[in-house]
């Protein structure tokens, strides 16, 4: 009997990408339900009743939550595809590192910069920067994070790629100027299939961005 895969999530955010992804490396065939944060949907509420959050993968029934949990899940439960955290322990540990770095800062560190002015958002900024800069520090040379293979820290952190444009345009200032090597990362996840038929529209979600400003009174 064939897996069944569902996955609740919401078209623009970079969490729920991370399961997209995740599901298309190892080639798993999944039903995606858009939800509405606005009015979430009783699926979203039952299976998800401690955070009432997205993405919620539910595999045969089973509901498992938070984006990081579900790689890992999916990259067990999938092993016989390839590998998304190293099989090494003290690899894998650094690994985990890295991507709960990438939770810990990334997210709000670049609300920051979207919805500040003026001084404040000259301080989110350099903010920001210093966060991707450390990111870039941890990639190094290498073609991906985990090394020679895309893996689980590329899996957590490329989803933002497509707000960099958007924090580019509202905050003014280029991130490509900044962290050449992270950029040229991204562009070489962004050759990869399961990111690029993942990810969205960098001018989506810019227009998404303008339509939430709009929302909370910040023009």
């Amino acid at each position: 009997m064939a897996d069944e895969v569902v996955v609740l999530s919401t078209w623009v955010s970079m969490f729920g990408k991370r399961v997209e992804i995740a599901l298309a490396e190892k080639g798993v065939e999944y039903k995606y339900k858009e939800e509405d944060l606005t009015n979430k949907s009783p699926l979203l509420l039952m299976t998800n009743p401690i955070h009432k959050k997205i993405p919620v993968l539910i595999h045969n029934g089973k509901p498992v939550c938070e984006s990081l949990i579900i790689v890992q899940y999916i990259d067990e439960v999938w092993k016989e595809k390839k590998q998304l955290l190293p099989s090494n322990a003290y690899e894998r540990a650094q690994a985990r590192f890295w991507a709960d770095y990438v939770d810990k800062k990334m997210y709000d560190a670049g609300r920051k910069v979207w919805t500040t002015k003026g001084e404040e958002q000259e301080v989110a900024k350099k903010e920001y920067i210093d966060i991707l800069k450390v990111l870039e520090g941890a990639l190094g040379d290498k073609p991906y994070f985990g090394g020679e293979e895309f893996g689980f820290v590329d899996v957590a952190l490329i989803p933002f790629y497509s707000w960099f444009y958007a924090y580019e345009t509202c905050g003014n200032f280029s991130i490509e100027a900044e962290c050449p090597k992270l950029v040229a990362w991204a562009k070489r996840c962004m050759e990869r299939e399961s990111v690029s038929k993942s990810l969205p529209d960098p001018h989506r979600v810019y227009d998404f961005v303008l339509q939430l400003k709009k929302k909370l009174g910040i023009e």
